[in-house]
């Protein structure tokens, strides 16, 4: 069973999108550092994301993105989904040509598998994440940290 990280990382920019979300438009460099998902790899899941109408760009000034509707509206598989990826338990991707060309003899336990993992998915809900207490926790370190980061060069500055 395989998620690659095109998937994790999706997820996990949109609901850094959705625990910022009162925040006004979130920009990709933010979540680029909370997170530690490169610049421009955000740019292309982000792109797709904005496609499949799950993220609003704001251009300008202050600009960045938004969730498209509530975070209780918004679905793991879908973001899974969007940007193209599967979750897949099949040697054969789902081809059914798993031996030979032929259909193995697991296949279907594993296509069942795949679809019991993307119906779990497709129950849970970006909101039902941001209220676990973890990510709770989560968020409000990287946040602590983030901001100790941004003071460090103002004090710096003001030994100088």
């Amino acid at each position: 069973m395989k998620l690659t990280a095109k998937g994790r990382y999706a997820v996990t920019a949109m609901l850094d999108l959705a625990v910022h979300h009162g925040e006004g438009p979130i920009s990709l460099a933010d979540i680029s550092e909370r997170q530690g998902i490169s610049l421009s790899y955000l740019e292309q899941l982000f792109a797709k994301l904005r496609r499949n109408g799950l993220v609003k760009s704001i251009r300008g000034p202050g600009g960045g993105y938004k969730l498209s509707r509530d975070s209780n509206r918004i679905f793991v598989a879908e973001i899974i989904d969007s940007v193209d990826e599967n979750v897949d338990a099949t040697r054969c991707k789902g081809r059914a040509d798993c031996q030979q060309g032929e259909t193995c003899l697991t296949h279907e336990l594993w296509s069942d598998l795949s679809n019991q993992i993307h119906q779990f998915l497709s129950d849970i809900d970006l909101a039902s994440l941001i209220a676990k207490r973890e990510v709770q926790q989560i968020a409000a370190r990287q946040e602590a940290i983030r901001d100790e980061l941004v003071r460090m060069p103002a004090q710096e500055a003001n030994v100088s």
